[in-house]
């Protein structure tokens, strides 16, 4: 019994380390990297003397930052894109707050922030000055690595230039300071923005170091056969050492 244990654990084990090593070296993922280019918005003025602003873009966008210093205290920032939608949330960018974007209109509205998604976004100026910002392409990788499956190289890169291809737009982007209603004066704001621009750099397959994940497989799989062979070992040999000490009474009895 315990020969067949042990031996059907490590047939096992050794059939187990084989998969993981032939599907970490025959990966079907690759991995496709993308500038993650800071631009900074050359901001034109829509109206003389108004705290009116815009600017066009074209590119793949995930990441957009718009902030306003000098406006009067308690004044509204109105950020408007026209040619798409973007999701905001209060809580993008600071350290420690909790949010997600990629599905405004689920249930966890309820028990974490969720972005809006509109093309239109606010916020209002406290102290007269702020930053607004917001996600455009949710599916663009914003630290410029991401992955994707794939059976061969070229229809990987493929699949990665469509991807940042859809996520380019025109769009023009109109800033707009409001006070009580009305647009404000820019007499004294200083308003700047910046975007994170992305496009395709290079696409190659996923790989992990066979032998070291190898190993780590290995390990936690002998791990997890010795607990299961423990508890049966276990009681197997509980079961003799009883056995054997019954054994042991009763030729004891007789020999009395």
């Amino acid at each position: 019994m315990l020969r067949t244990m042990v031996g059907t654990g490590m047939t096992l084990i050794l059939l187990l380390s084989y998969a993981v090593y032939s599907n970490t070296v025959n990966s079907e993922y690759y991995q496709y990297t993308t500038t993650n280019n800071s631009e900074e918005m050359e901001l034109r003025v829509e109206n003389e003397g108004l705290a009116e602003w815009f600017y066009t873009t074209n590119d793949a966008i995930t990441w957009v930052n718009f902030s306003i210093d000098g406006a009067a205290p308690g004044s509204v920032l109105i950020v408007e894109a026209e040619g798409s939608n973007w999701s905001h949330s209060p809580n993008l960018g600071l350290d420690g707050e909790s949010y997600i974007c990629n599905e405004p209109d689920s249930d966890y509205s309820t028990i974490i922030e969720t972005c809006l998604y509109s093309r239109t976004h606010s916020m209002e100026l406290i102290n007269g000055s702020g930053i607004l910002r917001g996600r455009v392409s949710l599916e663009l990788p914003i630290k410029g690595k991401g992955f994707l499956e794939s059976s061969d190289s070229e229809t990987a890169e493929n699949k990665s230039k469509a991807l940042i291809d859809s996520a380019k737009k025109v769009i023009t982007w109109k800033i707009i300071i409001e006070e009580s209603g009305e647009t404000s004066s820019s007499a004294g704001i200083i308003a700047g923005a910046e975007y994170s621009s992305h496009d395709l750099v290079d696409v190659k397959k996923f790989k992990l170091d066979p032998f070291q994940e190898t190993v780590y497989s290995f390990s936690a799989l002998i791990g997890c056969f010795f607990l299961v062979l423990v508890i049966p070992m276990m009681i197997y040999f509980s079961a003799r050492y009883k056995e054997n000490l019954n054994e042991s009474k009763r030729n004891a009895s007789e020999e009395e």
